[in-house]
């Protein structure tokens, strides 16, 4: 319930940190979502660590969206 609680606080502070123009605001919410996530994958569970490295793991290349060709002219 904790990793949870700690995952729902980092999205929040990541809403405020997109809807606030202050700078201070924005860094504190950049620092709260970054500890919270932090602290939210050392107390995870070891399947959760074995779940996100099966989704690294498994996601595709990334489609390039230009390509650059040579031609003689």
């Amino acid at each position: 319930m904790f990793p949870l609680l700690l995952l729902v606080t980092a999205i929040v502070s990541i809403v405020i940190y997109l809807r606030t123009d202050n700078d201070i605001f924005a860094l504190l919410a950049v620092g709260m979502s970054v500890s919270c996530l932090i602290w939210g994958l050392v107390i995870a569970h070891w399947s959760v660590h074995l779940l996100a490295l099966l989704a690294l793991l498994f996601i595709g290349r990334p489609v390039a969206v230009a390509t650059v060709s040579t031609r003689d002219q």
